[in-house]
């Protein structure tokens, strides 16, 4: 068996008789026969039958059908991403992402895929995990950035990278004099969270209950940024990945601390719509972040 016999074959089958196959395929009507019964011979079981002046497929040949369409699409990809390889990559791509994700993840990690792919253009769009899988769904973004869990059975999942989640406060909380703190002491202070229904409110609300605490909270918000400055006029405290906070505790505008017992870690994962074969700006970008991860402060030092 060679793959001329699979292409002939899938051509008889397709255009449903063997002069239309040799049509095709630029054969003679008995070239194609003659490799057909080739092929039975070999596998001692017919391929097709001949019935009523037509042809039927058996069981054996509609096996050998689909190991034909396989290995056809998998050359012909695998011949696409050669050719692929050697061209220049430009275009668009559209990336999706949560607030923070845009704020601290897409910044390094475009400039990181710009110096490689300096004629590829990048859109952003900051949206809530409903909103990625609503525009990845619809073809209007490409690629998301999101925290999971994400479920879809038309859309990838692949886990990225994990954050620390820490208590942050103004310098001048009496919290603030702590590298660690107990879950009780949070019992009582009113909270700055991130809004009700998204995945990193899901993962701090999961902790409260584990921790047996009714939080108090006086404002949730979806920006990050929001949060930050609400802390600084000391409105409350919040849970948030460090690496959102990392440039101010390193100036001294916000402190924060480890929450005592298990580490509080959120997860963020690429997001795409499933596809046979990706587009190479998407394969690329992937590849990026996993350049970038080490240069993300995604933990306070030392930790």
């Amino acid at each position: 068996m060679d793959l001329r016999q699979l292409e002939i074959l899938r051509a008889v089958a397709e255009t449903g008789s063997f002069t239309a196959a040799g049509h095709h395929l630029h054969l003679s009507q008995s070239a194609v026969s003659r490799q057909i019964l080739m092929l039975e011979e070999e596998l001692d079981e017919q391929v097709f039958l001949r019935v009523g002046g037509g042809l039927k497929i058996t069981p054996a040949g509609q096996a050998l059908l689909e190991l034909s369409r396989r290995v056809f699409d998998d050359i012909e990809a695998t011949r696409a991403s050669i050719v692929e390889a050697r061209q220049t990559l430009a275009g668009t791509i559209r990336l999706i992402g949560g607030m923070t994700v845009c704020l601290y993840v897409f910044p390094p990690l475009i400039k990181e895929f710009r110096r490689h792919h300096p004629n590829v253009e990048v859109k952003v769009t900051p949206a809530s995990a409903t909103r990625i899988v609503r525009q990845l769904r619809s073809g209007a973004a490409d690629l998301g950035l999101a925290t999971l869990p994400i479920e879809d059975p038309n859309l990838v999942v692949e886990p990225a990278l994990k954050e620390e989640l820490l208590l942050v406060t103004s310098p001048q909380h009496p919290l603030a004099r702590k590298n660690v703190v107990l879950p009780r002491e949070l019992a009582r202070q009113p909270f700055v969270l991130f809004e009700a229904g998204s995945n990193s409110r899901r993962t701090i609300e999961e902790f409260f209950k584990r921790s047996q605490i009714a939080p108090r909270v006086v404002t949730e918000t979806e920006n990050v940024e929001i949060i930050k400055a609400l802390v600084r006029i000391k409105l409350g405290v919040s849970i948030i990945p460090y690496q959102a906070m990392a440039r101010e505790v390193g100036a001294g505008q916000l402190s924060c601390a480890r929450i005592a017992g298990q580490p509080l870690v959120r997860e963020t994962g690429w997001v795409h719509l499933k596809s046979a074969r990706l587009p190479r700006a998407v394969v690329e970008m992937k590849r990026m972040l996993e350049r970038v991860v080490p240069r993300l402060k995604l933990a306070p030092p030392g930790g």
